[in-house]
């Protein structure tokens, strides 16, 4: 079966506070001493995403 693949388009201050947020996250796990991988997979992937440029037409 396969896997389903979700899309998020965000512009550019939705994805400064998506990693914001994530980075926020990351420094409380490692205050409480938990473990990190599954939020730095995130910030990798949000990082590297690419940018698809989208015209937005508002009725």
């Amino acid at each position: 079966m396969k896997e389903k693949k979700n899309h998020l388009y965000v512009d550019s201050q939705e994805r400064s506070i998506l990693l914001h947020s994530l980075v926020e996250l990351k420094n409380q796990l490692i205050q409480h001493g938990r473990y990190t991988d599954c939020v730095d997979e995130l910030i990798f992937k949000v990082v590297n995403a690419p940018i698809k440029r989208m015209k937005i037409e508002y009725v």
